[in-house]
């Protein structure tokens, strides 16, 4: 099966069935009309510098529901000694910034390129996208970022650079979002840190049925840390 081209000016996505081992379409751009369409049609930008941006929708999808959520017993003592204080969208570039240059695991270089940045910097200015920051004293040592729409997180990168670091930005993201009744977080590709922390895989179908149901509820839009 040929993967779909996207049109320049049109911004629709063919249905996430005909991706061909996850992979949907190639081409278009990142701008703001088409990420916001990509994520309420279940698909996500993923690609290399020197690559064509490529749209993702890979079965199965990899989802964290806040009920799900494990906490171990060392990050309980971590959180309860109060070693980090985290906070919403008050530092977005840097968060994204530093997801950028962090080093992941059989990976040569970064997915997050320059373009990357500056669109979802445009959907954060827009309050579409957040960070959540991580800090000791005044040095921000962790974070992570992600897109909400309705009643779901799509996570996108995270950074540490302390020890559990991003484990305390992922578990204050989940414990504000069961707060405000979000249904999931959309953690995309497995991971082996993740499933540590409840994150799991459910068959496509079932992931877009959960985004169905959570985009009936209006997005909570603006800047986080001034709820």
């Amino acid at each position: 099966m040929p993967v779909y081209e996207l049109h320049p000016t049109y911004f629709g996505f063919p249905p996430v069935t005909e991706a061909e081992d996850g992979l949907l379409a190639v081409g278009g751009d990142l701008s703001v009309e088409r990420l916001l369409e990509a994520y309420y049609s279940g698909v996500f930008p993923w690609f290399s510098e020197d690559e064509d941006i490529m749209w993702w929708a890979p079965d199965p999808r990899f989802v964290l529901f806040p009920e799900d959520l494990k906490i171990s017993k060392s990050m309980r003592n971590v959180i309860n000694k109060k070693v980090f204080t985290t906070t919403f969208d008050t530092d977005f570039a840097q968060v994204i910034s530093n997801c950028q240059k962090s080093p992941r695991k059989d990976q040569d270089g970064t997915w997050i390129t320059t373009e990357m940045q500056n669109a979802y910097c445009k959907l954060h200015e827009l309050g579409f996208a957040h960070s959540v920051e991580v800090w000791q004293e005044e040095e921000l040592v962790g974070g992570l970022y992600g897109i909400s729409l309705g009643k779901a997180f799509f996570g996108e990168s995270m950074f540490s650079k302390k020890s559990n670091a991003s484990k305390t930005a992922l578990i204050f993201l989940v414990q504000t979002l069961t707060e405000k009744g979000f249904h999931f977080i959309d953690c995309q590709v497995h991971t082996e840190h993740l499933v540590t922390m409840g994150a799991k895989e459910i068959p496509r179908a079932e992931f877009m049925e959960n985004l169905a149901k959570a985009l009936q509820s209006d997005s909570l839009v603006g800047n986080w840390n001034k709820d």
